[in-house]
């Protein structure tokens, strides 16, 4: 039931718009942790770090370089095609990457809370601290939209018994 009365390539039109919105706020913070992270290896304490801090760090900047290209990934995939009327396609697309993006971003935080709380209150704290974040990520941004698309799927099927009984 399309209930915006639009055609399918409108419909497109206006997702792939509202995934670019979502992309735009999830840019910055990639950005800045990735900044971040690029000028620690630059400070007088970083050679003091210990091979698991090392670890740490640069598995947290190649994972912010992935989350990176996979939440821009969209708008080059859409320059490509855009003229090619793949538009469904590229919204199916690139909503997957989003996706993969922001499970790249949530463990990119992860390690950059870990190597920052290690660093300075020592590794147990870090581990702590790290845990909190990935469970506050995974919770925001798996477990609630998951359990909101199930009440809205409940609801959406009560409905339809009411409308069909």
């Amino acid at each position: 039931m399309n209930e915006r009365n639009e055609t399918p390539l409108q419909r497109a039109d206006r997702n792939f718009g509202e995934l670019l919105q979502e992309l735009r706020v999830t840019q910055t913070g990639v950005q800045i942790m990735f900044a971040f992270l690029l000028t620690l290896a630059f400070t007088q304490r970083f050679p003091s770090l210990d091979a698991v801090q090392r670890a740490t760090y640069v598995t947290t900047l190649l994972l912010a370089v992935v989350a990176a290209a996979l939440l821009t990934a969209p708008a080059a995939l859409h320059r490509v095609l855009f003229q090619l009327g793949a538009k469904a396609r590229i919204v199916r697309v690139s909503s997957r990457l989003a996706a993969c993006g922001m499970a790249a971003l949530s463990l990119a935080l992860t390690g950059s809370v870990l190597l920052v709380v290690d660093v300075t209150v020592g590794r147990a704290g870090g581990v702590a601290a790290a845990a909190g974040t990935f469970l506050v990520c995974a919770g925001l941004w798996g477990v609630l939209p998951g359990l909101l698309r199930r009440s809205l799927a409940g609801r959406a099927g009560s409905a339809d018994d009411e409308a069909s009984g």
